[in-house]
């Protein structure tokens, strides 16, 4: 297993503390909760992910990402600008590339994502895939609702899934709040 210098910091952003998690080659994951909470869950993932993390708290690798997320925050970003360093199987991957061709403001269905990356009838494997995303809100997993229209799951509660939605559907309907 490899050791790794991993360097998080906190961003206390609108729907609390967000935990981030970067090595100098781009960001690794984005957890709901203050590092204390999640660096023991984060660093069983890099190990599951055969990476031995070496935690470091370090805002130098760290701030330009909060300067992405505080720009979305406030409107003034609708795509992010990140090198991503994406760990999943072959099919997360694909799933979560679809997940980033939603536009700002918009939602899919299960069933849309599934059709997008050719596996119509994956549904739920995409609710899987989906629900694995290490990285909600920069890859947008919140952009993704049942075929119904209703809101379905998120792993940072759904309070907070309704929050990112009407942030960018209000921010897409009146873009000049934004400038």
């Amino acid at each position: 297993m490899d050791k790794q210098v991993i360097s998080y910091g906190e961003f206390q952003s609108p729907i609390g503390t967000l935990t981030l998690l970067a090595g100098s080659e781009g960001i690794y994951r984005l957890d709901f909760g203050i590092s204390e909470d999640v660096l023991p869950a984060a660093e069983a993932w890099f190990k599951k992910n055969h990476v031995k993390p070496d935690f470091i708290l370090n805002y130098e690798i760290i701030d330009p990402i909060i300067v992405q997320l505080e720009e979305y925050f406030n409107g003034k970003r609708r795509l992010f600008d990140l090198q991503l360093c994406m760990i999943g199987t072959p099919f997360q991957k694909k799933v979560w590339k679809s997940l980033n061709a939603i536009p700002y403001g918009e939602t899919r269905s299960y069933k849309d994502v599934a059709v997008d990356i050719s596996a119509p009838r994956a549904v739920r494997a995409i609710g899987s895939a989906n629900n694995r995303n290490p990285l909600p809100i920069i890859i947008p997993c919140h952009r993704v609702i049942g075929s119904n229209g209703a809101l379905v799951g998120y792993g940072g509660g759904m309070d907070k899934k309704e929050y990112l939605l009407s942030l960018e559907q209000q921010k897409a309907l009146h873009p000049a709040i934004s400038s």
